[in-house]
């Protein structure tokens, strides 16, 4: 079954997304002083250039960000490139078929990877991450999607001579944006609830995580003369509880990060 599932994730994440019906382009900056690493004890100071790609076709959505992230003295001025790609199919405009009901306007099915590769001294992460399972699509202004992941995770950090795979865990993902009213103001970012996935790469224990990363973004580039939402302002704040599985008592596992965010789109 998981074979089949990874498969299918596979082809998911391959498949071209054709003509597109709508796309937004962003590159942005975020910087904060409260950044925590696992096995760090101090707060640490990062700041982040990412470019985010989103679109619609006939048939689903394309999602990928990357972050380049750029950390100070305090965690060996390490630079890191994470990666998310995510490709939802929407089985009712695959069926031609109705499923709304309740709050539901639509279900889909995700799949999708993450990547990453960090050139720290302590750990030097080098995490692959295929993710595949349903999507329920809310009917609210914006958007509002919900997912319930199967997560088929490896690392293979400094110290680990082969690639380590955990155990196969669930995530439960929410990801929004939402235009606060009339206002030029709108709330966006998600939370995941990650499960804990075995025995880590050393032996030790895993903790379910819980990863909140919202913002309040001000649309500056109306009040400029630029174009409605083509250049945003915000400030962002991330609450991250065992932080990558290591439980609690691990100095760093718990980042409590306010950050300041910029957006220009096109």
């Amino acid at each position: 079954m998981s074979g089949s599932l990874l498969a299918l994730s596979a082809l998911i994440v391959m498949q071209p997304a054709k003509a597109a019906d709508w796309s937004d382009n962003s590159i942005g900056y975020r910087y904060g002083t409260k950044f925590a690493e696992p096995y760090n004890d101090q707060d640490l100071t990062k700041n982040i250039i990412n470019f985010t790609h989103a679109s619609g076709y006939k048939y689903g959505s394309n999602y990928l960000n990357v972050d380049l992230l750029m950390s100070d003295h305090k965690d060996d001025n390490a630079q890191e490139a994470y990666v998310v790609y995510r490709h939802t199919l929407d089985i009712g405009k695959i069926s031609g078929k109705d499923f709304k009901f309740g709050p539901v306007k639509g279900i889909g099915f995700t799949g999708g990877f993450d990547w990453n590769t960090k050139n720290d001294n302590s750990y030097a992460s080098k995490k692959r991450m295929l993710v595949v399972g349903p999507t329920l699509m809310m009917d609210v202004p914006g958007f509002l999607n919900i997912s319930l992941f199967a997560l088929f995770e490896s690392n293979q950090p400094i110290g680990v001579t082969s690639r380590y795979r955990y155990d196969t865990h669930p995530m439960l993902n929410m990801n929004w944006g939402i235009p606060l009213g009339s206002s030029a103001f709108s709330f966006e970012g998600y939370v995941n609830w990650i499960g804990a996935k075995g025995k880590n790469e050393f032996g030790g224990p895993t903790s379910p995580e819980v990863n909140f990363d919202g913002q309040v973004m001000y649309d500056l580039g109306t009040q400029l003369g630029m174009g409605k939402n083509t250049f945003k302002v915000g400030l962002e704040y991330q609450y991250w509880r065992n932080k990558f599985g290591n439980p609690h008592n691990v100095p760093g596992s718990l980042a409590k990060t306010p950050m300041i965010r910029a957006e220009y789109h096109f």
